[in-house]
């Protein structure tokens, strides 16, 4: 039987094993953890979200919403864990942090077709050319084999900082300063937890916020910081009510207790199915932890918080996928080597896992001898493959960026504006939504339909 090489156990890597192994190829899975660990895991679980615990909207006429769809029309193992293991989060799909690793890691392991291998792969030279690789090592890719994909590619790689958010103790919570609710009653009542502040507490809280000592970003000249994992301290940086307009909006929230819309408020979110212990949403960071301690108990209801996990920030790697990538997700230079998850350049969770499907769809089938099979770009998967790749609207063969071009590739979420525009112009915004989603749903269960035969 041929054989899939997949390197990295998270989110990719997993969705790409389990795929390949899926569709009758043997799989050998390694995951240099816990023997080594990064800078941001804590086990060596399969599938661990060092990040936030949330999987974004759920709505299914959303961008994150239309991704979901897709992955889960294609069997996708993240989704059935996702979804086997969710905490209410009102409209949006949140897991609990240690049951969703450890469903994927119970999968994996119990797979007829792949052997699980701990430990580091330390160079990509290691495997045949003849073999199927896919690299699905994640932004915290080892030095070693950072190294050695930056000589192939010949030149530096491209990189931005990633943060998270402080998780606090359940327990340590003022009740009597907070109330529960989702935002327009979207979800449970209790899905999210607020703690609302006037315009004297938001005051003290931005003051005591841009005031506070950072991390300095060592051995690095360039601080990038990627647009939608924006540390809360450079938020407010761009203006005092820049935090009132974005993590910290009151829309939709009315405080029971005196029916008013509050100034400002922190939501915080449970991150296991006990709720013993809650995310503070949106407020991802790299200050010092004395200083997170400080800052962030000028909340009202806060004051007393015990955190279970500080806040930090660490450097996130990513290839210059237009120059490097063809739009099976093999390197130019190693065609027989694909790539997957947040290396390629996409960001975010569901974004990964769908490269590390479509990784594990092209290598089974090459190994199986079966014709090339590509989505579409009016589906998500397909859009994000031509955003990483250079392709053009039509689907047809990648574009040779320039110089110019490349040096401008930054990572990106999945969105409405990489789907190429409908045919027929609609002007109203959920029917254009919903007419997008419709056409993506239809072309993607024609892709599920031949790549799965």
């Amino acid at each position: 039987m041929s054989e899939v090489f997949v390197i990295g156990g998270g989110l990719s890597g997993a969705e790409a094993a389990y795929r390949a192994a899926e569709l009758g190829v043997a799989v050998t899975l390694y995951e240099m953890r816990p023997d080594k660990m990064t800078e941001a895991h804590k086990t060596g679980l399969l599938g661990e979200l060092v990040c936030s615990n949330s999987l974004r909207s759920d709505s299914p006429d959303s961008a994150h919403g239309l991704i979901k769809q897709e992955l889960e029309a294609a069997d996708s193992l993240i989704m059935e864990a996702a979804r086997a293991t969710a905490v209410p989060a009102g409209g949006c799909l949140a897991v609990d942090r240690n049951l969703f690793s450890e469903f994927i890691t119970a999968k994996i392991k119990a797979h007829p077709n792949i052997r699980l291998v701990y430990g580091e792969v330390a160079s990509l030279s290691s495997f045949d050319t003849g073999a199927a690789v896919v690299l699905a090592t994640g932004p915290l890719t080892s030095l070693t084999l950072a190294e050695e994909l930056q000589h192939i590619l010949g030149g530096q790689s491209l990189y931005f900082y990633d943060a998270i958010s402080p998780i606090i103790d359940a327990d340590s919570i003022d009740y009597d300063k907070a109330f529960f609710a989702s935002r327009y009653g979207k979800g449970g009542g209790d899905d999210y937890l607020n703690c609302p502040m006037n315009a004297e507490e938001y005051d003290l809280f931005y003051n005591s916020l841009i005031n506070a000592d950072k991390v300095t970003v060592r051995n690095f000249e360039d601080e990038k910081v990627f647009e939608g994992c924006m540390p809360i301290e450079v938020m407010a940086g761009r203006g005092k009510d820049t935090l009132r307009f974005g993590p910290l909006k009151p829309v939709g929230l009315i405080d029971p207790r005196n029916d008013i819309k509050p100034y400002a408020v922190i939501q915080l979110r449970a991150e296991n199915v006990e709720k013993t212990s809650y995310n503070l949403v949106g407020c991802q960071t790299r200050l010092k932890y004395a200083e997170q301690f400080s800052v962030f108990r000028c909340v009202p209801g806060l004051e007393n918080a015990e955190f279970l996990r500080y806040g930090s920030i660490h450097r996130n790697t990513y290839i210059d996928s237009p120059r490097h990538l063809n739009k099976d997700l093999t390197l130019k230079s190693m065609p027989h080597v694909y790539i997957a998850g947040q290396i390629t350049g996409v960001e975010g969770y569901l974004e990964s896992t769908a490269m590390g499907l479509l990784a594990g769809i092209y290598a089974a089938r090459k190994l199986r001898g079966l014709d090339e099979v590509l989505p579409s770009r009016f589906t998500a998967c397909g859009s994000l493959v031509g955003h990483i790749t250079g392709a053009t609207a039509d689907n047809s063969s990648n574009i040779q960026a320039s110089n110019a071009q490349t040096s401008k590739f930054q990572p990106s979420n999945i969105n409405f504006g990489l789907l190429p525009p409908l045919s027929v112009p609609i002007r109203d915004k959920a029917k254009k939504r919903q007419a997008v989603v419709a056409r993506a749903l239809a072309d993607w269960k024609r892709f599920i339909a031949e790549s799965y035969r």
